[in-house]
């Protein structure tokens, strides 16, 4: 089975910086997509950020030119630098990976989740 282990949350003021972390633990050959999805209360969980195994990147539109996803495919670890965050930055922020091998290629996983919190 495949476990993803998010670190890296906090709480931050409006304008400063994290890092989260995220560790794919399991035995796994390779990992197709790696993502950060955040949920707000009363929320539908969002996309922030995908990255394929190949570098091709996706951003939400209110992250762009803030956040940048990168991924170390040899350890299985993909990492979301947020800078100028701002207030309504702020949810829980969910590891995601789809395409893992040797699972069935189908299979989503997702993590915990961290707590991000930005004050004004």
């Amino acid at each position: 089975q495949v476990q993803l282990v998010e670190s890296g949350g906090g709480l931050v003021q409006a304008g400063g910086s994290l890092r989260l972390s995220c560790a794919a633990k399991g035995i796994i050959f390779s990992i197709n997509v790696m993502a950060w999805y955040r949920q707000t209360p009363g929320k539908q969980r969002e996309l922030v950020a995908t990255m394929t195994s190949g570098g091709i990147t996706n951003y939400a539109d209110s992250v762009k030119g803030r956040f940048t996803i990168s991924r170390d495919n040899a350890n299985n670890t993909v990492y979301l630098q947020m800078n100028s965050l701002k207030p309504e930055d702020t949810a829980v922020y969910y590891c995601n990976a789809k395409g893992v091998r040797p699972f069935p290629q189908d299979m989503n996983y997702w993590g915990k989740g961290t707590l991000v919190t930005v004050s004004s």
